[in-house]
């Protein structure tokens, strides 16, 4: 049985699964579960199930090759490494190196925040896929009905680290029929992506709330790459998507780091993702938007998932 750790109160509880990746397991609000989980923890773990709010890390989405120089560093992944996941529909690799890892260490934990870090560097498998030295820290905080998510990359190593990470939550309105959902989604760009779902580099414009409305039979699996809000901080309100029924509100907000964002609503599915993303898809191979964190120094990254 996995060890579990759960944060919050009664009105608003968050679980995490530190050996699986640390995984977010369960958000109920009042008692009602707001994330979505098809086969479960155990098929999350054995083959990637769409599950929770799993972390992408060091890449989030696909990438258009699985081998590339990157700052004189030749990144190689194995189709055959644990560690890596091949995407069934496209052939690409996908959602990073970190998902269901057990070497997460939970360095702090309380009723109300829980930290956890994990040292990459020390972990052969990781570096011979992606040798760029760092340690990662995650931290999780519920404060009334808000749960926040810090995520930090520390350099530890010689060489500046690229920093391409986000996270999938898939969430639900237990209850209600997803075609009378309305939604919120302020973009301001779509990409355009080719027949692997790689971005071309051509955008189309997305008007101020073109987006929004009913899910109805809507489908997404969609990049965008500019956000309405994600501007420099203090310029605006910071991007919030958000999904409701005549219940309750779940309102994802980039509260900082997060430029980029990925929708995914297959047909006929009981939930939707709003993804938030430091670079878009492919960055550590385009180079567009790509940030780097220097040896020594530290990046974050935070979003909230507020309930009303």
């Amino acid at each position: 049985m996995a060890y579990e750790i759960t944060i919050g109160d009664s009105v608003l509880e968050a679980t995490f699964v530190p050996e699986v990746g640390m995984v977010g397991n369960s958000l109920r609000h009042e008692g009602e579960e707001l994330l979505f989980a098809r086969d479960g923890l155990a098929g999350y773990k054995e083959h990637g199930s769409v599950f929770g709010i799993p972390l992408l890390h060091p890449f989030a989405n696909r990438l258009s090759a699985w081998e590339f120089e990157l700052a004189g560093q030749r990144v190689k992944l194995d189709p055959d490494s644990p560690v890596a996941h091949r995407d069934a529909a496209t052939g690409t690799v996908i959602h990073g190196l970190l998902g269901a890892s057990p070497d997460w260490k939970v360095v702090d934990a309380d009723r109300n925040m829980l930290t956890a870090e994990l040292d990459f560097a020390a972990v052969p498998q990781y570096m011979a896929a992606f040798p760029f030295a760092h340690r990662v820290r995650y931290v999780a905080s519920v404060a009334q009905t808000t749960l926040t998510v810090a995520f930090t990359v520390i350099a530890s190593g010689e060489h500046a680290v690229p920093v391409s990470f986000g996270f999938h939550p898939y969430l639900t309105l237990p209850g209600s029929d997803r075609r009378e959902w309305q939604v919120e989604i302020p973009v301001a760009s779509r990409g355009i992506l080719d027949e692997r779902m790689i971005p071309t580099g051509q955008t189309e414009a997305v008007a101020p709330d073109e987006l929004d409305g009913p899910l109805g039979d809507r489908t997404f699996d969609t990049s965008y790459p500019t956000l309405y809000g994600a501007g420099p901080a203090g310029s605006d309100p910071p991007p919030t998507f958000s999904l409701a029924d005549g219940k309750r509100r779940i309102s994802l907000r980039h509260v900082s780091g997060y430029p980029v964002s990925q929708v995914y609503a297959p047909e006929r599915s009981d939930f939707i993702c709003f993804e938030p993303m430091t670079a878009p898809i492919d960055a550590l191979i385009s180079g567009d938007g790509l940030n780097w964190v220097e040896p020594g120094e530290e990046f974050t990254a935070t979003f909230t998932i507020s309930v009303e």
